[in-house]
């Protein structure tokens, strides 16, 4: 029998067609809760098939493991820097994604970020939670400039709700869709210099490659304005985290409100837990019933193409063709 196994569990715990999608297959379906370290990982993947991952650890050495019998991934997300693609490659393991369909979903959840930094949130529901009626000014996002590190649909749709909220908004991003900026207002910055010159708060919307793995380090937070606010909805490691606290603590940068960490999860005494002016959600920019059910049936769709010998909906290394198994 064909073999899946399954970790992502924002698809085990939500209701939805994806789950009467899988069963349809007769398949049987191995469950695990991510994400998994690459030692959780190697023990499970010696006799699957399939893998509907999320963030788990796909090393090189878990690849090998799971050869020859694994004949396909199939990521729920967009994200794949904890695949080891090039490895998967060289195997001829293809590996599918499921973009367009969390940009919506990640979009509010950055400006939530952004509101609860600016106006003090957390801070004022812990005070009426405790019983008391403390209070702090905050400010306004109106007439703000608002500068977006990577400009695909994700930061597209930050864009538009900035947009609304009366924000002015720049933007630098290598791929850049000009007919879009024009039509909804985004000026583009030819560097992130002269986007930290601009901006009174920064968004992170660019995918963790080598190139962008702490690109927010004491060089380019001195750039920045003094009381700068950051949010970072895309991945911890784009930010230096010892240069950040620095920053943090001395009051250049006002405030850090984000979804990722460098560790996930983070150990109880990981310093970014412990400051004042920081805020984290654990991860759930996405975690919505409506992002959460395109998601998981995108990634279904794709495994089942896959192992059926047909052209999956996407593709990171479509070089490698998909073979039939089922």
């Amino acid at each position: 029998m064909t073999r899946v196994l399954l970790t992502t569990t924002s698809f085990q715990d939500t209701p939805g067609t994806h789950h009467d999608l899988l069963a349809s297959t007769g398949w049987e379906v191995i469950k695990a809760r991510g994400p998994l370290n690459e030692a959780d990982t190697l023990a499970l993947v010696g006799d699957i098939d399939g893998y509907i991952c999320g963030d788990d650890a796909i090393t090189r050495r878990v690849l090998e493991e799971a050869r020859p019998r694994l004949k396909v991934i199939s990521k729920y997300g967009i994200g794949v820097d904890k695949i080891d693609v090039k490895s998967a490659t060289e195997f001829g393991l293809p590996v599918l994604f499921t973009p367009g369909v969390n940009h919506t979903t990640v979009a509010e959840h950055t400006l939530l970020l952004l509101l609860a930094a600016e106006k003090n949130f957390l801070f004022h529901t812990d005070s009426t939670r405790a019983g008391g009626w403390k209070r702090k000014t905050g400010r306004e996002l109106f007439d703000k400039t608002l500068g977006l590190v990577g400009f695909g649909r994700i930061g597209q749709e930050v864009a538009v709700r900035a947009r609304a909220f009366g924000m002015i908004v720049v933007a630098h991003g290598h791929h850049f869709d000009e007919a879009f900026a024009t039509a909804h207002g985004v000026r583009r910055v030819a560097t992130l210099g002269e986007l930290a010159a601009a901006a009174d708060y920064i968004s992170l919307h660019t995918k963790l490659t080598p190139t962008s793995s702490g690109l927010v380090n004491t060089a380019f937070l001195a750039q920045m304005k003094p009381g700068v606010v950051i949010v970072n909805t895309a991945r911890g490691e784009i930010v230096r985290t010892p240069d950040l606290i620095a920053a943090l603590q001395s009051g250049h940068v006002a405030a850090y409100a984000a979804d990722v960490l460098d560790q996930e999860p983070p150990p109880p005494d990981h310093p970014l837990l412990k400051l004042p002016n920081v805020i984290i959600t654990p991860h759930i920019g996405s975690r919505t019933h409506e992002s959460v059910q395109r998601q998981a049936l995108a990634a279904v769709q794709n495994l089942i193409f896959a192992l059926r010998g047909e052209k999956p909906l996407a593709q990171v290394n479509p070089e490698v063709p998909v073979r039939k198994v089922v």
